[in-house]
């Protein structure tokens, strides 16, 4: 947990606060019973300008994990745009736009996680062409084409015959 007080910034028109955090994800399982492997780093700023607070802020992360088409171990390095506004107070409690800080201090940390966990993709993919395995044989098809014959619809097996 990295608790920020947000007091200071909101009691005064311009200022602000330079952030460089490293946070430990190795206890947040993303996909596949897989933990993040390297700590992430959080570099920005909180700042108050004409009385809103806001941070503007990049996560980088490094994220392994196996391609779920064809199975390869692959290291691939996001970073993560973090845009957040900073409440005391909310007139429509529906709002999800705005970030609510009561008493003005908010867990740097569980923010920055669900930004990670929100921005990784549904598919970790080794590439956005990858062909998969085979089904019959497993062949890696990015490799090349096996030599699997394809199937042939039984609707269509008595037409094959006459060729």
């Amino acid at each position: 947990m990295f608790e920020i007080n947000l007091e200071p910034i909101f009691n005064e028109t311009g200022s602000s606060l330079s952030i460089n955090h490293t946070l430990d994800l190795s206890d947040i399982e993303i996909s596949d019973d897989k933990p993040m492997k390297a700590p992430c780093t959080i570099k920005g700023v909180i700042k108050n300008e004409t009385d809103i607070v806001s941070i503007s802020a990049e996560i980088t992360v490094l994220y392994s994990g196996n391609c779920d088409r064809c199975a390869k171990e692959v290291t691939r390095e996001y970073t993560i745009p973090m845009e957040h506004t900073f409440v005391t107070e909310l007139n429509d409690e529906e709002n999800d736009e705005f970030f609510l800080v009561p008493t003005m201090r908010f867990d740097l940390e569980g923010l920055a996680t669900e930004d990670v966990i929100l921005y990784l993709p549904q598919k970790f993919l080794c590439s956005e062409d990858c062909k998969g395995i085979c089904p019959k044989c497993g062949k890696n098809l990015n490799d090349g084409l096996c030599d699997c014959k394809a199937d042939i619809d039984p609707r269509w097996e008595a037409l094959a015959a006459l060729l």
